[in-house]
Order: C-alpha cells, then structure tokens, then sequence
C-alpha cells in the first residue's frame, strides 16, 4: 500500500479555520478562502449567468471569502487576445454573480490582474522590453505615461467592480505577473522613478494599491497578493518582500495573500509532489512582520492541515482554491461533522490548471461539475422512480458513477473483483510524489457508505447476476497490453501492474518499454529517493535547491539541479524507450509534465525513441535504434505498453437479457483504454449517472 501520509494529531473538529474573522471593512464568517483561479468563464460577459452558479455554489457551500479569476483593467493587460477585462460591459454582467454569493451570505473580491509580459498577445506591455517563455510575442517597455495610466487603469476598474456590487478587489502581485515584474531585478532594469533601486521597483505596485485604495472608497475591502518566494534567479530577496509589504500596508491595504513562484519558475509550487503546506513557513514570517491579516496558500488542501496552519499562529486565513473546485461544500461539511466526505483535492492539475494554460474552459478531475453546474446537473429522482443500478469496476470510473447515481435517489450495488477499491488510481498512489492519491479514495469510500452504496469486495458477477438491475455500467476498467515481442530467456519480464502492486521485484539495471504517463510514473518510482522528499519538507527544499532569499540568492532558489544533493534516490540504471520519435514526456500536463521531465533527467534515466524492439533473450533487450540493432544488457524489462479494454462483460449481459432490462452502459477504460484518461473516464461516469 502507499505509504499514509502524516496528518496532525487531534479530533476532526476546526475552531480555528470555521470562526469568524472581522477584516476591518467587514466579517466574514470563516478563515477558508476561495483563492483566485482563472475557469475560463471569466473572458466572456455571455458567461455571467455560468460564473455566477460557480461562484454562487461555492457561496452556499459556506466559502468565507471568494476571489475571482483575473480581470485585466486594460487591452495591453489581458492574457488573451479575448481574455477577461473589467470593462464596463463585462461588470454589468456581473451584477448577477455579486448578488448570487451575497444572497448565500458570502463576500466576492475582484482581482485585478495585468499579464505584462505573460500576455499571449502582440500588445503586452512590461517593465522592460523583454519575452517570457510562457508567450511567443515580446512585450514592450511602458513609458513614463505609460505606467501612470496603468495606475489610473487600475483604480477605474476597482471602482467599476466596486461598483458592479463587488465587496472589494484584489491586486495581482504575484506568480510573475506585471507587478511582479518591476518588482524583480531580472526584468526592472529601467533607470527612471520606476526602477533604479528596491525603492523604485516597488514604486509601481505601490502607487496601484493608493490608487485602488481612494477609488473604491473606506467600505470596500482591498487584498494584495504578495510574491513571498518569486524562485527565479534576481527576483527579490525578503528584506525587499518585507518593505513592499509594509508599504502596501501604510496605503490601505487590509488583507495580504500570498503567493510562491512565478509561473516560470524551475521549482513546482502546487503540484501533487510539493509538500503540503511547504511555504507556510514564509507566511507566518509576514503575519510577525506586519498587522493586516494574511491568508496562507500553495497545497493547503486538507482541512487538518489548514486547522493546524491556523492553529500554530502561522496565517489568518486559508486560501483552498482548487479544493473548493474539488468540494464546493466543503466548509458546510466541516461544520456539519461531515470532513470525512469532503471530495479530496488530489492537486493533480489535468482538469483545471492544465485547460487554463490551453485555453480550454477549466474543470475537476474528481468533480467534472465544477465550472459546468448549469450544463451538467444531477437531479434527484422520487422513491418511485428509483432504479436498481449495478456498477460493476471500482476504479475512479466505476466509484463516481455509483456515487453519482446513489446520490440522485437510485439503489446501488459496486461489485469490485478484487479486494480494494481504486484501480488504476490505487496504483498510481504507490509512485513517490502521488501520495495523495489515496486520499481520494479514503473521500470515495466514505461518501459511498454515507449515500448507502452496497459494496461487494472480491466479487465478480456474471451476466445472469445482473439481470435483475435495470441498469448495469460496467466499468472494468482496462488490463495491460501484452507485447508481441520473443522472449527466450534472460531478464525478468514484469507488467507495471505486478511492479506497483509489490508482486515482482525489479533488478539493478531496468528497461521500461512504453514512456508515456504511466512509464514515466514507473521510471520515478525506480529512481525516486526514499523516503519520499514529498512527505517532508526540508527534505524537499534542500531537493529542488529553495533556500533564503537573500542577495546571494535572490528570488530564493539556487542554480544547482535538483536533487544534486545527497538525498537517498535509487542508484538504478533505467532506460526509458518509446516507439515515437518525439521528446519522451511530450504528452504529459501542461503545468506538472516539465516537474517529471526535471526529475528523470537528473535521475539519470536513459532515454530511447524511435525504437524498434527485437527480442529479450539471454543478453538482454535486443532493439534498434537510429537505424543500428543494440543490446540493453538488463536484469529486468517492465512493460507499459498500453492497456487494452477489459469489458467482455458488456457484451454478455446484452446477450443474456434477450432484449429485457437492464441497460448497460459502458465507461472509463473500459470504453476506451488510450492514455488513461481519469478526467474523462470520472466525467463520463457523472454524465451516465445524470441521465438514469
């Protein structure tokens, strides 16, 4: 099993993270913070009324506070050609989604957010004339006037959120956006009142807030998000952090949020391998330094963690915002005793993050609802509509169509062949770094018995056994494809499967054939260090080289690679081969496959493409490689070919009704096998349920 993760001590209660908190211009009524995080709903007023039931639930779900995703004050801000600005069109739209969260008693902050030289468009404007990696067009250089009317920009905008019925704005100054930008070395080289020196790089940041400040006027509530970690070479050290901090302050800013990392960072800050609460240290050095509340971020998704956050002086506040994408109820569940059904926010990023950075509409992985409440709706049913429903498979697929549809009223029984719950989810949860995934299944398990799911552990049903349902969804999930390759003798030939689940034992030298997403989880797994750096946190940072932001190391990270030190990983020879010629990793998420791409790197890992494979025989793995035939003189060869559809039982149960119920439905791997895809294996399984 995956080793557990560490969990404060103490009862399943949150004094601290459900009490109110006055913050000056008003209360609100618990710690938990939605944080801002962009869905994609934001860039059209048409999408109002869809934003509105977004936000509106998270609302009812008792979220304290809410930020939205980021609105530009002007065209050179935006991030997109057609990204989201607050003019006044888009913030009379706006009217419906302020009055949605106050009418379920909660308060809305809009942030304010200028791209600079993130934005994906030819009219981006910077501190200097310069191109990020993020973006294909080069920013230009903001005059003298050019800055002073951003400065104006801002303070209209805020007024006109103010004025749409917002309760206040947030400023973006953090994850390497514009402020950030003349707030760092690396990209404020300017010479005039705007750089030359700390005191000027923040000269920008800080006319903004006392601008925002005057034109919202002494009710309405203004957040900063502050940079405390920018971990990119020549950002700022903390001194600087600490005096912009203050500044901020002295021109009326209430609440300071916090944020670590730019966006183009070299060191992951939210994926599921960073340690949780990995940066709170930083925060609770601000809470000393200044007398605003300040809201602690970055893997903070499990309520006994924020509870003991908040508990040990370091924060005033939570924020959780890819949790309450995961669980928008999640804070009616703490106070309700109910913190073992919280959906569990595993901070994979495949649904939310990764389709922001494509341009897609963001979602969830374990709630495909979110982002899509008024599209995709699970009605309940009366008694007498009711249907007996089987769900056979309790992989992701199978466990969220049994919830799903026992929740909307239906009688269901979850058959599982094996012992355990989770499938392939539960293999995934044994990879260094993915810890986390079990938790998921811990939420599954207890959200199945809450809404009376039967379970049948160790059972497979034939079709005779199931004609009694009027629906079946098989949702068997997927077997590993077997290669046509001889075998005669010499290495150990092992599926991943056997590998992850503990029944075969890997030798010193280790060919992977296959490199996608699952190959690339066995390769860390052979080579990852032990303990895993996640379940600790010094570990961690001394593994990805964080340090103090000082003047040695500004923006606080070292130039060494990481995991240079000695911090115990696997002296293994792995080789990780792939029939296609393009870069091994390719297909992984847009915002953690660079982390695995990182970390097999400096793990050594030989990569193979375009291979052709031969023949294992006594010498090894015979194969051929840039048109010449090689020889992998391995001990053991591990098999993530693909998988192949496991769903021989669909078809018998449609043979054996002879045109009778039940209906069967088909989902997840069991429908289709590519890639694995857990997104839309869990989000066919909600659609299936949606429609008994």
């Amino acid at each position: 099993m995956p080793t557990p993760l560490p969990h404060p001590t103490g009862p399943r209660t949150y004094p601290a993270l459900l009490s109110p908190l006055d913050l000056g211009r008003f209360e609100v009524r618990n710690r938990i913070v939605m944080g801002s995080m962009h869905v994609g709903l934001e860039d059209r007023p048409a999408d109002a009324k869809k934003l509105a039931a977004y936000l509106g639930e998270r609302a009812r779900g008792g979220a304290g506070l809410i930020v939205t995703g980021g609105f530009s004050p002007d065209r050179t801000g935006r991030l997109t050609p057609r990204g989201a600005q607050a003019t006044d069109r888009a913030l009379r739209a706006h009217r419906m989604v302020t009055r949605e969260v106050h009418e379920a008693d909660g308060r809305i902050l809009l942030q304010l957010l200028h791209a600079g030289r993130y934005a994906f468009h030819p009219l981006g404007a910077s501190a200097g004339r310069a191109r990020s990696r993020l973006s294909p067009f080069r920013a230009r250089r903001l005059t003298r006037r050019g800055v002073g009317r951003t400065v104006d920009h801002f303070a209209e905008a805020a007024r006109r959120a103010v004025d749409a019925g917002y309760d206040g704005v947030e400023i973006m100054g953090s994850e390497g956006y514009l402020l950030n930008q003349f707030l760092a070395p690396t990209t404020n080289r300017r010479r005039d009142r705007w750089g030359r020196g700390a005191e000027g790089r923040r000269a920008m940041p800080l006319a903004i807030a006392r601008a925002v400040r005057e034109a919202i006027g002494e009710d309405a509530l203004l957040s900063y998000r502050i940079s405390l970690l920018d971990l990119v070479p020549g950002g700022q050290t903390w001194d600087e952090t600490a005096a912009l901090a203050s500044g901020l302050t002295e021109r009326g800013v209430d609440v300071l949020s916090t944020g670590i990392g730019w966006h183009e960072a070299r060191v992951p800050t939210i994926v599921t391998s960073v340690p949780r609460a990995a940066f709170v240290e930083q925060t609770a050095r601000l809470r000393e330094h200044v007398e605003v509340p300040v809201v602690a971020s970055n893997r903070i998704h499990d309520p006994e963690v924020a509870e003991q956050v908040l508990t040990d002086g370091h924060a005033d506040l939570i924020s959780m915002a890819r949790p309450l994408l995961a669980d928008p109820h999640l804070p009616a569940k703490l106070a309700d005793g109910r913190a073992p059904q919280v959906v569990a926010c595993i901070s994979c990023n495949q649904a939310c993050l990764d389709k922001v950075f494509e341009g897609e509409r963001a979602s969830c992985l374990v709630n495909p609802r979110a982002g899509h409440e008024t599209e995709l709706v699970l009605r309940p049913v009366t008694q007498r509509r009711a249907r007996k429903v089987a769900v056979v498979g309790a992989g992701p697929a199978g466990l969220e169509a049994a919830l799903s549809a026992a929740e909307r009223g239906h009688v269901v029984t979850l058959f599982e062949a094996g012992e355990e719950i989770g499938g392939q989810l539960r293999l995934a949860a044994h990879i260094p770094g993915k810890e986390d995934y079990a938790q998921a299944l811990r939420s599954w398990r207890m959200r199945l018995a809450a809404a009376g799911v039967g379970i049948r552990l160790g059972t497979r049903p034939a079709a005779d056994d199931l004609l009694g349902f009027h629906d079946v969804i098989v949702a068997t999930g997927v077997v590993p494809r077997v290669i046509d390759l001889p075998v005669d003798g010499g290495p150990q030939v092992i599926s991943y499967a056997d590998l992850l689940e503990g029944r075969a034992e890997p030798g010193e030298r280790v060919a992977i054939i296959g490199a996608g997403g699952i190959g690339v989880d066995v390769a860390e797994y052979l080579t990852s260090p032990r303990p895993s750096p996640t379940l600790e946190t010094a570990r961690w940072t001394t593994h990805w080289g964080v340090v103090e932001a000082d003047e040695e190391h500004r923006g606080g990270v070292t130039t060494r690679p990481p995991g240079s030190a000695d911090d115990g990983r696997l002296a293994r020879e792995v080789h990780l081969l792939q029939r296609k010629e393009t870069r091994i990793g390719a297909g992984l998420g847009r915002t953690t496959g660079w982390v695995h791409r990182t970390e097999l790197r400096h793990a050594g890992v030989i990569h193979h493409r375009g291979v052709t494979y031969r023949r294992i025989d006594a010498d090894g793995l015979h194969l051929i490689e840039d048109g010449a035939e090689h020889t992998l003189a391995v001990d053991t060869v591990v098999v993530c070919a693909g998988q192949v559809s496991a769903n021989d039982l669909a078809d018998e149960v449609r043979a054996a009704r002879q045109g009778r119920t039940p209906r069967v439905h088909v989902i997840g791997g069991a429908d289709v096998a590519a890639e694995l895809d857990a997104e839309r294996a869990i989000r066919q399984a909600v659609e299936v349920a949606a429609g008994l």
